[in-house]
């Protein structure tokens, strides 16, 4: 519980500059989504690096191997998911004009 109140605190003092530049409510959103993608990259980026470090350090050892591959899985589904929502973001983008 106080970790994901620590990260809302801490994605707000992110936002919290941006957002103040922001001239209309369109400008917010798209700055808002641009950060929220940017941090998810940096996240993800992570994410790989952590589970070729667990690959590296399994040395065949099954439980190790089931770790990183479920690491695997989730960076996969990380890129996939910001993939996705760059394209949506760009395209509820273009439909709105911003």
């Amino acid at each position: 519980m106080n970790k994901k109140i620590l990260l809302l605190i801490l994605f707000g003092v992110l936002l919290l500059p941006i957002l103040a530049q922001a001239v209309t409510l369109g400008d917010m959103a798209t700055a808002a989504a641009k950060t929220a993608l940017e941090v998810a990259t940096g996240v993800v980026v992570v994410m790989w690096v952590v589970t070729g470090i667990l690959f590296l350090s399994a040395l065949g050892a099954p439980e190790k191997l089931k770790s990183a591959k479920t690491g695997l899985l989730a960076a996969v589904i990380g890129t996939v998911i910001i993939i996705v929502a760059n394209g949506a973001v760009g395209l509820v983008g273009g439909a709105f004009g911003l």
